[in-house]
């Protein structure tokens, strides 16, 4: 078995982030993310997902605590982003007399 090197470990680790980031920022359809838990339920697929993979890397030695810990906190504060913007969305259209 070939060995892995760290700066390998946390380039595929950050190629992963940066594709659920993409997922999530991908999401302009507010209605559907609003009405459709499919959505949700592959985001929350995604980061577990992404949560065991930095986890794993962290135990073997190959990605220090902090920068795991650093790449999960951008993630949810991506999705987090995204539905502050959705409630706010639905806020301004309900008080303009749209129905949200």
């Amino acid at each position: 078995m070939e060995n892995i090197s760290s700066d390998f470990a946390v380039k595929v680790l950050q190629e992963d982030a940066d594709r659920i980031k993409l997922l999530i920022r991908n999401q302009t359809n507010s209605l559907c993310i609003s009405q459709c838990k499919a959505f949700e339920e592959v985001v929350d697929t995604q980061m577990y997902g992404f949560s065991r993979q930095v986890f794993f890397a962290e135990k073997v030695g190959i990605l220090e605590r902090g920068e795991g810990q650093r790449m999960l906190s951008e993630l949810e504060a991506e999705l987090n982003r995204l539905y502050t913007d959705l409630y706010e969305t639905r806020q301004d259209l309900t008080d303009a007399g749209w129905e949200a």
